[in-house]
């Protein structure tokens, strides 16, 4: 999952919504000196990718993309969920959109200075880019994953990944519409996921 679903699914405490979105950013073992929210947040986003990779609606959708994208399927996926989720917001959370990616940005900019350099970038990007409201946004979607794209080290399709997603499109929002619930189930049990 991308940074809306991770925020979401973090919940109301704001510490542990700083963890989910620290997610991306740090690596190996959580530092045991951060605050217990953060590091529950952390914990949260790794256990929510695992669960992810694994669920058999995903699994099935990355097997819907064709060569070359295959091998990037996951991070299409991501983001066009990410995209889904912003589309029917409103399904999945009381607090309108924009008032949540407000809140987003927000939090991002008053923990500034705390945040590593990479999840300080990407706050700056939220910003200049109104995200994650703009997500909802299919040419959002298309400029995020060209951005992604062009972050990587090797040469990929993912500037064309709307093109990738058009064929198959409805089995991917199936797909979603099955998998999003168990995943919001997950996420609220956190005897599956704490620290």
């Amino acid at each position: 999952m991308n940074h809306l679903a991770h925020a979401l699914l973090a919940g109301d405490e704001p510490e542990r919504m700083l963890g989910s979105l620290l997610g991306d950013f740090v690596r190996g073992a959580i530092d045991p000196a951060l605050p217990a929210l953060r590091r529950e947040g952390i914990a949260q986003h790794r256990a929510i990718d695992r669960y992810t990779d694994a669920h058999p609606q995903v699994v099935a959708a990355r097997g819907l993309f064709a060569p070359p994208f295959r091998r990037y399927a996951g991070i299409v996926l991501d983001v066009w969920f990410d995209h889904l989720l912003a589309r029917d917001f409103a399904q999945w959370s009381d607090e309108p959109l924009s008032d949540f990616s407000g809140r987003v940005q927000g939090l991002l900019h008053a923990r500034e200075a705390i945040l590593p350099d990479g999840l300080r970038r990407f706050s700056r990007y939220l910003h200049a880019h109104d995200l994650p409201l703009r997500y909802r946004e299919r040419a959002m979607i298309g400029q995020v994953l060209a951005g992604v794209g062009s972050r990587l080290s090797r040469a990929n399709p993912l500037a064309a990944g709307l093109e990738a997603i058009a064929p198959i499109e409805p089995q991917l929002d199936a797909a979603f519409a099955a998998f999003f619930p168990d995943l919001v189930e997950f996420a609220r049990r956190p005897e599956r996921w704490r620290a």
